[in-house]
């Protein structure tokens, strides 16, 4: 995970994806397409580590990169592009859920959070990093991550494999930092024991 930063200073990259959502604020359909092409994938996998359905986050994808060919116009360079897009992905993804309630799902619990929002308990359990390099086999991974709640895994694939920074992921989530570091720490300590657990069985679990 990257340290806190100055995200909203534009990198040449940035900038040229800065450029292509003016296209897209301007009405070109194919500066939508080439922003689809560079986002499609982080938003899905975003969506899909919350909601657990893929149907459900290609659908959300479909929602975000309609609201990007909408509301273009609307950014106002705060953020970079990337936790823009990923910003409205959450916010889809939200009322997803809500829909699932409504329709009678059963709700998923909040995390608790240290009333400072700090990590709790003490020291952090083990780097994130370690954490996933720890992991030598992709698929105890992959079966640990499922095993999160969708906060915690949300929280976990943006700090990890979108290396996004505390700030970055806060934003995105619309949340304070102190929320995410909290779900960061707890996802942290469930995966460590879930590997080792597993590990432990040969896989079997």
């Amino acid at each position: 995970m990257r340290e806190a930063g100055h995200e909203a200073t534009a990198t040449p990259d940035e900038t040229d994806v800065r450029a292509l959502l003016e296209r897209v604020a301007g009405g070109d359909e194919a500066a939508l397409r080439e922003l689809y092409d560079r986002y499609s994938g982080a938003v899905y996998r975003f969506a899909l580590s919350r909601l657990d359905s893929p149907a459900d986050a290609a659908d959300v994808l479909n929602e975000v990169m309609l609201e990007v060919w909408r509301g273009a116009a609307r950014f106002r360079g705060g953020s970079s592009v990337r936790t823009w897009i990923l910003g409205i992905a959450h916010h889809k993804t939200v009322d997803r859920i809500r829909r699932r309630v409504r329709d009678g799902w059963v709700p998923e619990d909040e995390v608790p959070e240290a009333a400072d929002g700090a990590a709790p308990g003490g020291p952090d359990p083990a780097p994130g990093e370690a954490v996933i390099a720890a992991a030598q086999d992709a698929d105890l991974l992959r079966r640990c991550m499922e095993r999160l709640s969708g906060l915690l895994r949300q929280a976990v694939y943006l700090a990890f494999f979108e290396d996004r920074s505390y700030p970055e992921i806060a934003r995105i989530l619309d949340c304070p930092v102190g929320t995410v570091k909290t779900r960061v720490f707890h996802a942290k300590r469930a995966l460590r024991e879930c590997l080792e657990r597993l590990a432990g069985a040969g896989g079997r679990s």
